[in-house]
């Protein structure tokens, strides 16, 4: 394994915070920041760096050099592990979610190129990812591994994702973040460093049971009660979008030069931005937004992607 420390040096870290400043906030005197975790690293970026991070030092303290996960044909997470493993000189191995293409997407060839394996399963089979018996047969059919779950939601991937509120250089009312796998969320929450600030997620997916995921995962903060999760602004499930989204992305991009994705950050600033305009937020409010990166996955909206001209 390459050294760790060494590749640290090339992260970006701690991440800049940008201020966003338009008519609307201004009118409704409410304060905007965007900590720009998507420029960590090029590839290897947002929370997805973050979760990765004691994991792959757990592999290493275990004598471990292949690391196994778990995503579908577009995930953010096998991509940011199959460069991550390639840096480190790390083996990767991919479980993804569903039928293998006749032809591999771009996430899906990027993964290849960086020397992941990559065993497709069908649905029924991906969801056993957490049975035993399941990880067994992966074990018999590749050999020993560290395994990191789904979305590097573990005690590991918290671990790494609160490291977030060190950096902090200020204090804000609210801190907002996307919620998918509900790993950065809890982190936050776990490891708040203050009783004024409250936490509100966006939730990217229908799942109405996913209040009672990120209560599960308080392990520390078991009974806080500063946190909300807001299920409106999901367009309609995991990864669905919509023209009106598309184009706010464009026009984000435009106005203050960064770049989101209908994944995650476009659903969570575009919720943000729709509450300011609804005066869910008292003026005065400071809000701190978490950019949790993901952009390889604009690839999955090709017309999107091209008007972008990235």
């Amino acid at each position: 394994m390459n050294s760790l420390e060494n590749f640290l040096t090339d992260l970006n870290l701690p991440s800049p915070v940008t201020q966003i400043k338009n008519k609307l906030l201004s009118e409704k005197k409410v304060e905007l920041f965007i900590k720009r975790d998507e420029l960590i690293h090029p590839l290897i970026q947002g929370n997805k760096w973050r979760k990765l991070k004691y994991n792959i030092l757990e592999a290493e303290k275990d004598n471990k050099n292949t690391l196994l996960s778990f995503g579908g044909a577009y995930s953010n997470h096998l991509h940011a592990l199959a460069a991550a493993g390639k840096q480190l000189n790390l083996k990767t191995i991919g479980i993804i979610r569903g039928q293998a293409p006749e032809q591999l997407n771009p996430c899906l060839q990027d993964l290849l190129d960086c020397g992941m394996k990559l065993k497709f399963v069908t649905r029924l089979e991906y969801k056993q990812k957490e049975n035993p018996e399941f990880i067994t047969h992966l074990k018999k059919e590749f050999g020993d591994f560290y395994l990191i779950p789904e979305g590097g939601n573990n005690t590991a991937g918290i671990k790494g994702c609160s490291e977030l509120l060190d950096e902090l250089e200020e204090e804000y009312d609210v801190i907002c973040c996307e919620v998918g796998s509900g790993t950065m969320f809890s982190a936050l929450i776990q490891n708040n460093k203050s009783a004024e600030t409250a936490y509100l997620g966006f939730a990217v997916m229908k799942n109405p049971q996913l209040d009672k995921e990120i209560k599960e995962n308080l392990t520390n903060n078991a009974n806080a009660t500063n946190w909300k999760i807001n299920h409106r602004y999901h367009f309609g499930g995991f990864a669905k979008t919509s023209t009106e989204l598309n184009n706010f992305i464009k026009s984000f991009k435009l106005e203050h030069n960064v770049q989101l994705e209908p994944v995650y950050s476009g659903k969570m600033l575009w919720g943000i931005l729709d509450l300011v305009k609804r005066e869910h937020f008292e003026p005065g409010t400071k809000i701190l937004a978490i950019h949790g990166g993901g952009l390889q996955g604009l690839r999955g909206y090709p017309q999107l992607y091209q008007s972008l001209k990235i």
